[in-house]
C-alpha cells in the first residue's frame, strides 16, 4: 500500500477474460457476445464492475476479438488486450500485463479478475471484495461462494485454523475434498505488482500444457505473502455459461432478478 497515509487509495482496474473459443455453444460466435435476457455476458460483467466501482476496464479478447469489441463499444473506461493464443487463464491475465503497468502505480493497486461468461456477477459482490482488500491489503483476496451443489467447481481447501491453503479442482480433489462446499469463482483482486510477479513465475508443467491463474495465489503463498479467501458471493453467482442450456437458465435468473441498470 501506499507508504503516504493521505494519498487517496490507487483506483482498481478490472480484468474481463473474454478470449475463449466457447465451442460447447455449438456456434462460431464467441462465447462471451451470446445474450441473456437482453444483453450481451459479457456486456453484464462489465456493467456490474462499473456498478462497482471499477472505471478502468481491460478486456482480454481473442477468438473473433471484433465481435466482442463490437459488444462494448462506446463503454467508456473499456479498452482491450489481445491474446493471441488461448493457453489458459494465466496466459489471458499476462496478455493485459503490458496495459496494467501502462497505468502506473503498481504498489498496492487493485486488479479485480472475472470471468466474461458470468453475468450473474453483483456489483454488491465487486464492492465487498474491493472494500476487504482496501483495509487487510493481502497479495490476493479469491471471492469464493458456499453452494449446496458444487459439482463441477474448483473446491477452496483451508487449513485448520481456517486459512486459505489452495485450489484444488474437482477432477485433482480426493474424496474429502470434492465434499467441501465453498467453491472458486474465478473471481479475484490481486495487488497489482503481486499479480505480475506471480504471472512471471506461471508454469504450464500440467496435463493441458496451459498457464493457470489458479497457481497464481499458491506461489504468492509460497512467498510468504498473505492470501485470503472471501465467502462473499452469493450462490446464484456460481451460474456461468458453457452451454446452451446454462445460457437459458441464466438468461431466465437474470430476468428473475431486480432491474439493475445499465452502468
Amino acid at each position: 500500500m501506499s507508504s503516504d497515509p493521505h494519498a487517496p487509495p490507487p483506483a482498481p482496474i478490472g480484468v474481463v477474460l473474454a478470449a475463449g473459443k466457447g465451442t460447447r455453444m455449438g456456434s462460431d460466435l464467441p462465447k462471451v457476445v451470446h445474450e441473456a435476457a437482453g444483453r450481451a455476458l459479457v456486456r453484464w460483467v462489465v456493467d456490474a464492475l462499473r456498478a462497482a466501482g471499477v472505471d478502468d476496464v481491460i478486456v482480454v479478447v481473442g477468438h473473433r476479438a471484433e465481435l466482442v469489441e463490437d459488444c462494448l463499444a462506446g463503454v467508456p473506461g473499456v479498452t482491450f488486450a489481445l491474446q493471441r493464443a488461448q493457453r489458459g487463464t494465466g496466459d489471458a491475465v499476462a496478455a493485459a500485463a503490458d496495459a496494467i503497468r501502462a497505468r502506473g502505480r503498481t504498489a498496492g493497486r487493485p486488479v479485480v479478475i472475472v470471468c466474461g461468461d458470468s453475468p450473474m456477477l453483483r456489483p454488491e459482490s465487486v464492492r465487498g471484495l474491493l472494500e476487504r482488500f482496501g483495509a487487510e491489503g493481502p497479495g490476493c483476496l479469491l471471492g469464493t461462494a458456499v453452494t449446496a451443489d458444487p459439482q463441477g467447481l474448483g473446491r477452496i481447501v483451508r487449513d485448520a485454523a481456517g486459512r486459505f491453503l489452495r485450489i484444488v479442482e474437482e477432477k485433482d480433489a480426493s474424496p474429502e475434498e470434492r465434499a467441501i462446499r465453498e467453491v472458486n469463482m474465478s473471481t479475484y483482486v490481486f495487488a497489482a505488482e503481486d499479480l505480475l510477479r506471480s504471472l512471471g513465475r506461471l508454469g504450464n508443467a500440467n496435463a493441458s500444457g496451459e498457464y493457470y491463474l489458479t497457481d497464481c495465489p499458491g506461489i504468492l503463498l509460497a512467498e510468504g505473502r498473505r492470501v485470503e479467501a472471501l465467502p462473499c458471493l452469493d450462490p446464484s453467482e456460481t451460474l456461468s455459461v458453457n452451454t446452451p442450456a446454462q445460457l437459458a437458465e441464466v438468461a431466465e435468473a437474470l430476468r428473475n432478478r431486480a432491474p439493475r441498470p445499465s452502468a
